[in-house]
């Protein structure tokens, strides 16, 4: 597949070719296309040749990626093919790209397979605030389980108490005088005291 720039500019002579080819793949039961390089040539002889890696979709399916770069900044998806080659010293990067080799009909992309990945920047940062949430929230599950009721036992025994001679008469059916000594006092029948352990 070529792009030819025509004669635009300082870009006449220009062309970007890519090799695609096409595969059966039994797992997924159907033909899946693949760009394997990408060439640009420059009056008729090739001046840089890139290797494409992770570029492909299914054969009825197009291609759609944010960018497709050689620079490491954006995933380095075009490799230059070889180390001595002067394709080091381009850098090329599409931006909104979009192929579809095969099955093209009346000229419009099909339904695009898009190349972000599932575990992008964001969504891993997501996934771990959720696993500390998630972390936070068992915590404080396992220690409302685990909480104990206060457990009171009641250790009561009836015991007389002595109280110095009182002027209310509101409480003469609680009181039995004591006729021990000179002094009068009274004794409440019915008062206990508790011992609470906890």
């Amino acid at each position: 597949l070529s792009l030819k720039f025509g004669d635009i500019g300082n870009l006449k002579g220009l062309v970007i070719r890519f090799l695609l080819t096409t595969s059966y793949y039994q797992l997924s039961v159907q033909n899946w296309f693949s760009l394997h390089r990408v060439q640009l040539l420059y009056n008729h002889s090739v001046q840089a040749t890139f290797n494409a890696t992770r570029i492909y979709a299914p054969a009825s399916y197009s291609y759609h990626c944010e960018r497709v770069s050689s620079l490491q900044r954006y995933d380095a998806l075009l490799i230059p093919s070889s180390t001595d080659d002067v394709s080091k010293l381009w850098e090329v990067t599409f931006i909104d790209f979009q192929i579809q080799g095969f099955n093209v009909q009346e000229g419009h992309f099909a339904y695009a397979k898009d190349c972000a990945s599932f575990f992008s920047p964001a969504i891993l940062m997501g996934l771990v605030m959720s696993l500390i949430l998630l972390l936070v929230l068992a915590y404080a599950l396992h220690m409302l389980i685990h909480l104990k009721s206060l457990d009171r036992h009641y250790e009561c025994k009836a015991s007389p108490a002595y109280f110095a001679q009182m002027k209310d008469n509101d409480m003469g059916d609680e009181k039995e005088p004591l006729r021990s000594s000179g002094n009068e006092s009274y004794e409440l029948r019915n008062q206990q005291f508790c011992k609470i352990y906890i």
